[in-house]
């Protein structure tokens, strides 16, 4: 049973990924193939000079797949010069002004127009060039704008009905490579009585069905990889040929020479370079996208091994019989567990494995909408994080200048951000909870609210409060110091005193916690150990030192752990009361990740940025564990 549902698991799944890459391909395939057209189309209609009737009798004799058309736009006098669309016929036959209803045609247009300049301006290919919309019919729309002169003059739209080439994979494979394993499987239970030894023949046979099949499906993509570059370079070819036709019967212009291989061109209009100028598959580039693909199909496959063989393994020894016994005699705990579980799995765990995957990839504002195995890079980003040590360097004056956005400045900042905060709760808080303490203390309810009242509010209201009395011309800080003779300061201006504001902020925050946490333990300590001190003649800092410092430790060091995480991840005080200023120079960790996320919108970095946040605050907390015990029981 282990060997048949371990099997038949990896080998349906590798199906289905055999005929989803199949599925993909083909629809590449079509998609080069109508980019192929598309362009070539725009290559003719430039020639032309996009208007006139050389761009009519060039659409017209531009070859369609069955129920395909085309149609090329003109900016100037918002025209449509030429169409083979069924609905452009009779009264509305090309050329004409376009009417009211067809503003999304020219719209279209202008957005390519712009897409063009942009990507001029910028010196790089950020927007697309090509559009491409899924139409309610199922078919493909593809627009590419019309450049003469190095004006975008118009545009050409290009339609087709289909666009899959895909050939349904066979069962057969797979059935095979299920049925034989199980086959010799059942033979060796009835000559082996070991249950070790059947676990043992069950995996070979496990990862020899499910090598065959890989071994089949990687020759099954290498074979529709060499396909589809096949028929795009036939499709190129042939529609070079009518290219050169139809340029010698309407005189087109012949310069720039035709290069029919650069309309086999991605959404930016950049050549592929799959195939040569001419049309024709280049053999290298070839065999190195072949290795590519069966490198990642491997990679998946092997995957695929190591889950079913884990399962094979878990039934086979006696794992599984276990875990349902178990199950089954504590069902009713299970059954109280299993909201709380699923909530976990859902708002926890799955947003952070997310979160690490999305670290290993280039995704970015742009690109979102791409699947993250084509935007996977590895370990780039964190090696772009981590190996970048120019945080400092000296300018011509001799003066020190630093990289706000460099990850160790922003990691120095931010350790003496939580050091110096956390120093001024426990401090602060503590020497509080000693004098609240004090035996006898009048209105000691009282003052014990009113401490408390700074935590209990929400703080980024605490935190917008303490901004506006820093404000350089209303607040109630300089409003004092004007009031001394002193001059007003523009806090945010300067480094040291942004950092000051956070500071006090967030210290007005941090010690009402480590006061109640003090207080907590100060009244647990029995007063019999004071009393035998004062008796031995121990001075009240020998009580202090020997009796209540002790005492608060168990207390007092998880405490501090949580602090020195919450104060480490305190994004909304940076982020309300200095927003990083002057500069970034007072950003922490966190909210830079934020930056880097929804500001300069470079979502695999920050997600890279906030997993080492992670792995820091991890390995502090078990270094801090160990070296205290305190999470231990006494």
């Amino acid at each position: 049973m282990g060997l048949a549902l371990a099997l038949g698991l990896s080998l349906a799944l590798a199906h289905g990924l055999l005929v989803r890459a199949q599925a993909e391909r083909g629809a590449e395939r079509a998609q080069r193939k109508s980019v192929v057209a598309l362009l070539g189309l725009t290559d003719l209609v430039q020639r032309a000079g996009g208007t006139g009737d050389a761009v009519g009798a060039v659409v017209a004799g531009w070859p369609r797949t069955q129920g395909g058309a085309a149609r090329v736009i003109a900016f100037s006098g918002i025209k449509l010069e030429a169409s083979t669309f069924p609905e452009d016929t009779g009264d509305k036959a090309a050329p004409r002004r376009l009417a009211r209803e067809e503003k999304p045609l020219y719209d279209r247009g202008q957005r390519l127009r712009a897409a063009v300049e942009t990507n001029r301006e910028e010196g790089g290919a950020r927007k697309v060039e090509v559009e491409s919309e899924t139409l309610p019919s199922g078919g493909r729309l593809l627009s590419a704008p019309v450049e003469v002169e190095g004006q975008v003059v118009g545009s050409v739209e290009w339609f087709t009905p289909v666009l899959t080439e895909a050939e349904p994979i066979s069962w057969s494979p797979a059935l095979l490579a299920f049925l034989l394993p199980l086959a010799a499987c059942a033979g060796a239970v009835f000559a082996l009585s070991r249950q070790g030894a059947r676990v043992a023949v069950a995996a070979v046979l496990f990862a020899a069905g499910l090598g065959g099949y890989t071994v089949y499906s990687l020759r099954t993509l290498d074979a529709e990889l060499r396909e589809t570059e096949e028929a795009v370079s036939a499709e190129l070819l042939t529609r070079g040929q009518t290219a050169e036709k139809l340029m010698a019967t309407h005189s087109l212009s012949a310069e720039p020479l035709l290069k029919p291989g650069v309309w086999d061109a991605d959404a930016m209009r950049r050549p592929l370079g799959q195939l040569s100028d001419a049309g024709v598959p280049d053999a290298g580039k070839l065999a190195e996208r072949g290795a590519r693909v069966r490198g990642d199909a491997g990679k998946a496959l092997g995957a695929l091994g190591v889950l079913g063989l884990a399962v094979l393994l878990f039934i086979g020894m006696g794992a599984l019989h276990r875990t349902v016994a178990t199950a089954v005699e504590f069902r009713q705990a299970y059954a109280y567990v299993a909201p709380a579980m699923v909530g976990m799995v859902l708002l926890v765990f799955f947003p952070f494995a997310y979160g690490i995957t999305l670290s290993f990839t280039d995704a970015n504002l742009y690109n979102s909408s791409q699947p993250l195995s084509e935007l996977w890079i590895g370990l780039k980003n964190y090696t772009d994080i981590l190996g970048d040590f120019s945080f400092a360097k000296t300018a011509a004056d001799g003066s020190l200048v630093f990289n706000y956005l460099n990850f160790y400045y922003t990691l120095l900042f931010t350790i003496l951000w939580t050091v110096t905060n956390v120093t001024i709760g426990v401090t602060v808080g503590l020497l509080l909870a000693l004098a609240l303490n004090v035996p006898n203390l009048r209105m000691r309810p009282v003052y014990r609210v009113l401490l408390i009242l700074p935590w209990a509010m929400p703080n980024y209201i605490t935190a917008l409060i303490w901004k506006g009395m820093f404000h350089q011309q209303f607040g109630v800080v300089n409003h004092v110091i004007r009031m001394f003779g002193g001059e007003g300061l523009a806090w945010f201006d300067s480094p040291l005193s942004s950092f000051f504001t956070a500071l006090a902020t967030n210290g007005w925050l941090s010690f009402p916690f480590m006061m109640v946490v003090s207080l907590g333990a100060l009244q647990s300590i029995p007063g019999e150990l004071y009393e035998a001190a004062r008796v031995d003649g121990a001075n009240r800092w020998q009580q202090f030192t020997a009796i209540t410092l002790p005492a608060l430790k168990p207390a007092l060091v998880p405490a501090i752990i949580l602090s020195v995480v919450w104060t480490f991840n305190m994004f909304n005080i940076i982020f309300l009361v200095t927003g990083g200023d002057p500069g970034g120079s007072t950003e922490i960790l966190v909210t830079q990740a934020y930056k880097f996320a929804f500001e300069r919108y470079r979502h695999g970095y920050a997600a890279a940025y906030s997993t080492v946040i992670f792995g820091i605050l991890l390995i502090y907390s078990m270094v801090q564990n160990r070296m205290s015990r305190a999470t231990e029981a006494a």
